[in-house]
């Protein structure tokens, strides 16, 4: 279960799965839904391409396999957690066509992409 923020200071958000926790811990830990294939842990760089401090929405998420709005936000596979409604920005052009190599869809999440 990724923890819940307890500063709202410097908090990002996923762009990949709108996971939201804070700054440092994405640059410790990695995402806790995508680190295999964004694989961020201990980069600066990379973990501020992949996230967002620009986000709308916040939704507390505890049972993602049983909620309504776990599938309308696609965030039913992934763990406990708080999630952004939506993140502003999308994912470089070299890891999205990582993703696409790797049967990844991706649908950026600032509600641009509807399925």
């Amino acid at each position: 279960m990724a923890e819940i923020p307890a500063d709202r200071r410097k908090l990002r958000a996923c762009l990949l799965c709108s996971l939201i926790k804070a700054q440092a811990s994405f640059k410790r830990d990695g995402c806790d839904n995508c680190e295999e294939v964004l694989r961020f842990k201990g980069t600066t760089d990379r973990m501020l391409e992949c996230t967002s401090a620009n986000y709308d929405g916040v939704i507390a998420m505890m049972r993602p396999d049983a909620s309504w709005v776990a599938r309308w936000q696609r965030v039913d596979k992934f763990t406990r957690g708080m999630y952004a409604i939506r993140v502003a920005g999308r994912l470089p052009e070299g890891i999205q066509d990582m993703l696409a190599d790797r049967g990844i869809k991706y649908s950026a999440r600032d509600g641009s992409a509807r399925d």
